[in-house]
């Protein structure tokens, strides 16, 4: 199979004239007009129907001119991965998150594709990122429920829930699931202010009409967990935040809308800037939604 033949007839399918494409792929017409013969003759088949200077595609040739379409889109995105590549030999990605459970999958990827990208990680709740996003302090930020923002240029990266952690010793623990007027009677262990997991299940809350009697306000996910296992109160976490660890069991919390969407996010002004872009195309294909 030759590439400047299949190219040759490529051309003249998509421009409708031997003229045309010969001026597309800067070739002469005979040139053209010979690679489009000998590839007919090689394989024994017609391609076009010659009509004075007009071509049409025989079904032969559409059939074929569908292949070849999906063949050259390929090729297009092999050269862009690897242009992409050579310009990104020397840069540095600096990255802000709510929490690193959502991104590793992802920058694993990118690490294997974009090895000598420097990637710098900084962690804080949802507020504190999204303001490193909008200050420039960080060129992209992971994290949850993010608001329509023209300036901001943001991907739903992976869906989520809120769940209940309690102790093994807990009386909970032989349960699969509470409901959201349970927590009224226990000490609830929450995030802190400015985290999205805190306005979720607030949110949550106010729509059931549903207060809390008794919170302990704690300023990580980490420190929910290890409280929870301790059996300081019953912990509030993401479903995908929880870990492996024996001494905490989980519990759904049913007919309550504590969903949760995951963004990938850039300032919409730096989106086409090399290794961001790259970071959002392996994201289109790695996303979990």
């Amino acid at each position: 199979m030759n590439h400047s033949q299949l190219r040759a007839f490529h051309a003249v399918a998509n421009e409708g004239s031997f003229t045309r494409a010969a001026n597309v792929l800067r070739v002469s017409q005979p040139t053209l007009s010979a690679h489009v013969r000998s590839l007919e003759e090689g394989y024994g088949v017609e391609l076009f129907e010659r009509r004075g200077r007009s071509v049409h595609l025989t079904e032969f040739g559409l059939s074929l001119k569908e292949i070849t379409a999906r063949y050259f889109a390929t090729e297009s995105e092999i050269e862009t991965l690897l242009s992409r590549a050579k310009d990104l030999l020397r840069g540095r990605l600096r990255i802000a998150a709510d929490s690193p459970f959502y991104m590793i999958s992802l920058l694993s990827t990118f690490s294997r594709r974009y090895p000598a990208v420097r990637q710098n990680f900084t962690f804080g709740n949802s507020e504190k990122v999204l303001s490193k996003l909008l200050t420039g302090e960080c060129d992209v930020a992971f994290l949850p429920e993010l608001d329509v923002d023209e300036r901001l240029h943001a991907l739903p990266f992976f869906r989520d829930r809120l769940v209940t952690l309690v102790s093994a010793a807990h009386p909970w623990a032989q349960q699969r699931r509470i409901q959201l007027p349970d927590l009224a009677e226990e000490t609830v262990l929450l995030r802190e202010r400015g985290s999205q997991t805190l306005a979720v299940l607030e949110r949550a809350l106010d729509a059931a009409g549903i207060r809390l009697k008794e919170t302990i306000e704690l300023g990580s996910r980490e420190a929910v967990r290890e409280a929870a296992a301790n059996g300081l109160g019953v912990g509030i976490i993401n479903e995908g935040e929880i870990g492996q660890d024996e001494r905490l069991h989980t519990l759904m919390i049913a007919k309550a809308d504590l969903s949760v969407t995951e963004y990938v996010a850039c300032l919409d002004a730096r989106k086409s800037t090399p290794e961001i872009a790259a970071l959002f195309e392996i994201a289109e294909q790695v996303r979990s939604l």
